[in-house]
């Protein structure tokens, strides 16, 4: 993707549905030849789809384009305040569903009341991600995120008969996949690959099953 300068701004631009190039300058206060030319390049890059004069967009593609942003060295601080936390959430379980997880989304869990973002199932095996749209990271907040991930899998476990399940955690932003008690820390862009690799690596991972 052609990086513009002004692609960050327009990130509030990305609404579900369908948008005009007038209405995309009028919420990204940019001008009408500008947003033309970023519009298009997310369409030749495959995010959203054009017709007539309409641009439409889904759930999950700003937080695509945040990621390219990233990846050609934007500064995470200012995309992270474009996107938000249902954003973030959106894409995870669409690359779930892309490699033809069956997906539930903000599942709540009762006595005690626990919320899991993203649950995605295949071949009997569920994985439970936390996804963690932090700006910044420290071993200390992750460890605890990674704590109370694993307290949510023994929880949903207890609830359903026969599951096994892998705590997961995903970040807006890090250099590599790592590890906390066996539990990875997935960056959002990596995510993909981590599926992908996920069943041969399964022994590398704090599976939880009933005992």
């Amino acid at each position: 993707m052609k990086i513009h300068p002004k692609m960050i701004t327009c990130l509030n631009g990305i609404i579900q549905g369908g948008i005009s190039i007038q209405d995309f300058s009028a919420v990204t206060k940019m001008d009408l030849i500008d947003s033309e030319i970023i519009l298009d390049e997310f369409i030749k890059n495959n995010i959203g789809t054009k017709q007539d004069d309409m641009y439409y967009f889904e759930d999950g593609d700003k937080l695509k384009i945040a990621i390219a942003l990233l990846e050609k060295g934007s500064p995470i601080d200012e995309i992270s305040f474009a996107i938000d936390w249902k954003d973030f959430e959106g894409l995870t379980a669409e690359i779930l569903s892309s490699k033809n997880f069956a997906v539930i989304k903000n599942m709540i869990l009762t006595k005690p009341r626990m919320e899991i973002d993203v649950i995605g199932i295949r071949l009997g095996i569920a994985i439970l991600i936390d996804c963690k749209h932090w700006k910044r990271y420290s071993t200390s907040s992750l460890s605890s995120a990674v704590k109370k991930q694993i307290e949510r899998t023994k929880h949903y476990i207890s609830k359903t008969p026969g599951a096994m399940a892998v705590p997961v955690i995903v970040t807006l932003y890090q250099d590599k996949i790592g590890f906390i008690e066996n539990v990875p820390i997935v960056p959002i862009f990596q995510l993909s690959s981590f599926i992908d690799e996920f069943y041969g690596n399964l022994d590398q991972m704090n599976t939880i099953e009933k005992d």
